[in-house]
């Protein structure tokens, strides 16, 4: 019997974290630990603590017999139920196996489990027709305090962003439709790389000609089609060749290679300017035995190059890999760190894993940008406090010549709040709850209330809000009024009675992509119009960094940088003048808004 495993302090730590949090919740959570950080040992641990029945899914079969067997280490014995490795065995305390063989035999999973660890649990999807969620239903049937425990080094998804809600450092990620509810434990990639736990990857950039993916079209996951990459390719292949070269010009002293091309097509290319004896290529259609083969044969050196297509980016380890060549696009964050993984684990004699990115991809390997769909390519990570509960909050934004914020495309606040400080029903069961306060929003007509853009009903009274695109599509049915998509508004004083030498009243004027003008007054002096004022106006100053109570018209002129311009007004028309009835802030929606192509 081997000895077992010590764990590291942080290994440790992320089991102990796990223990905590399902001592007081069933709620569903994650651990995120980068590549090569041992999530197999940590799972490992739970499941030799465990006192009743889990099981452990991943979805390759590399990864089910990498788990069952740093559990074996401890001296227990466990079941392993996956086609791929010709084993189905369901009758153990610990079942390790591969989600599409327990999703294919869910009649042979119908005892009581305690737990399921998913591995590389950024592959669950919120889709209730999935193959995690049906398993995770199917369990959670026989017992409704199933804990579920997702590990992964990459929590992100395509289109989804964030694959949990909350964060134990005290922020929000998203809404409520997200697969896992708390991350109760994450460690840095840079914490692993200057501890020594992990190499240290040199990123260079390609002194050679790149690929420029940008005008190909997009699917609503940000990647492109197979034939539009094959087919700019094939107009570049000087490019692809003179790639190559350097790639093995700067192999010469490096002991393992990995390539990862954008298609079959091209990774046949690039394995075509490649030494024949030293080269292998895998992709999705190689013949399982062979790839086994390949990969061994690659792990003993006996091949210095591994040409590889949407295949070997997870259940992978050959240490010894010390250049990452990624000539393929990818919007997914995930995968790009996947991808770079592959050569950040430890080896005798390696001192660093060279990687160079031919497609233009920038992804932050230290931060990555994700969460939101990135507004425009111009768009930058910008901090936002909160005016309300003061949290750091990082959103989309731009940023002037010396750094300030002058534009972010932020929602709502991240913050999390303890129950003290939440108001009233806002904090059931004690649980923190994420702070209310929102920079964009859309106020209820009939409570007042502020509600998420995209909210079709009131958070507070409940009741219906009209759509803005409801809106804007009767006002254009009808004659007597007016739309126009305001590119920017002006404000000026005026005295509204004769006898006061005091401007107490104040004109805001829109003005229309088109040249169209609409103006309206409000009388700061009198109660009710300074309310509706500071309503519209003085709650997003600033883009809502910065809300004021308007008191004067001289104090609004002195700010009047500072007020937002709304993006569509309506106006209806009276005997001799137009007069506005809705403004349209934060617009989401089919229209176009002003000076967009």
């Amino acid at each position: 019997m081997n000895a077992p495993f010590k764990l590291r302090p942080y290994q440790q730590e992320a089991v102990d974290a796990t223990l905590r949090h399902f001592r007081q919740s069933d709620e569903s959570a994650v651990i995120v630990l980068p590549t090569g950080a041992g999530k197999s040992l940590v799972i490992a641990e739970l499941a030799r603590l465990a006192k009743r029945k889990i099981l452990v899914l991943t979805h390759v079969k590399e990864l089910v017999e990498q788990n069952h067997a740093k559990y074996q280490s401890y001296g227990l014995t466990g079941g392993i139920f996956s086609a791929g490795l010709k084993r189905k065995e369901s009758r153990h305390q610990v079942t390790f196996a591969s989600v599409q063989s327990v999703a294919a035999n869910l009649d042979r999973f119908r005892g009581e489990y305690s737990l399921i660890i998913i591995d590389e649990c950024h592959r669950v999807s919120g889709d209730d027709t999935s193959q995690y969620q049906r398993i995770i239903e199917l369990l959670r049937q026989q017992n409704d305090a199933l804990k579920v425990l997702g590990l992964t080094a990459t929590p992100y998804r395509l289109a989804m962003g964030w694959i949990y809600r909350y964060h134990y450092r005290g922020f929000v990620r998203g809404g409520e439709d997200k697969p896992f509810q708390h991350c109760i434990y994450e460690l840095p990639l840079r914490y692993m790389i200057n501890r020594g736990y992990l190499t240290r990857p040199e990123l260079v950039n390609a002194a050679v000609a790149q690929y420029d993916f940008s005008a190909l079209p997009q699917d609503r996951f940000g990647e492109y089609a197979e034939k539009d990459v094959n087919q700019l390719l094939r107009k570049h292949r000087r490019v692809t060749r003179a790639i190559i070269e350097q790639v093995v010009e700067l192999a010469g002293e490096r002991k393992g290679v990995m390539i990862f091309a954008a298609t079959v097509d091209h990774a046949r290319e690039i394995t075509g300017y490649l030494p024949a004896h030293q080269t292998a290529l895998v992709t999705g259609a190689t013949d399982l035995s062979e790839r086994a083969s390949l990969i061994q044969r690659f792990k003993q050196r006996q091949l210095k190059y591994l040409v590889n297509v949407s295949v070997l980016t997870t259940g992978f380890d050959a240490p010894h890999v010390d250049l990452i060549a990624i000539l393929r696009p990818t919007q997914s964050v995930s995968l790009y760190q996947q991808i770079v993984g592959r050569g950040l684990r430890l080896d005798d004699g390696k001192q660093d894993c060279l990687v160079i990115d031919y497609a233009g991809n920038n992804v932050n390997l230290h931060h990555p940008e994700v969460g939101e769909p990135k507004p425009n390519p111009d768009s930058e990570p910008v901090q936002v406090f909160c005016p309300a509960c003061g949290f750091a909050n990082i959103f989309w934004g731009k940023t002037d010549c010396d750094g300030h914020v002058v534009e972010h495309y932020g929602r709502r606040c991240q913050g999390l709040l303890e129950p003290a400080e939440a108001d009233g029903p806002a904090a059931p069961n004690g649980r923190p709850q994420q702070c209310d306060y929102r920079f964009r929003f859309k106020a209820c007509p009939y409570c007042g209330g502020e509600n998420d853009i995209v909210a079709r009903n009131c958070q507070q009274c409940r009741k219906a809000i009209i759509d803005p695109d409801d809106q804007l599509r009767d006002a254009l049915k009808l004659k007597d009024a007016m739309v126009i998509r305001c590119a920017g508004i002006t404000l000026s004083a005026y005295n509204g009675n004769a006898d006061s030498k005091s401007e107490s009243k104040l004109r805001i004027t829109y003005h229309g992509e088109d040249g169209e003008e609409l103006s309206e007054s409000f009388d700061l002096s009198k109660p009710s119009q300074r309310y509706i004022f500071n309503k519209l106006f003085g709650r997003r100053v600033a883009n809502s960094q910065a809300p004021r109570e308007f008191s004067t018209t001289g104090e609004v002129l002195e700010s009047q940088a500072l007020l937002p311009a709304p993006d569509f007004v309506i106006a209806r028309h009276q005997k001799r003048y137009w007069q506005v009835q809705e403004r349209i802030f934060d617009y989401q929606g089919s229209y176009r808004k002003a000076n967009e192509v």
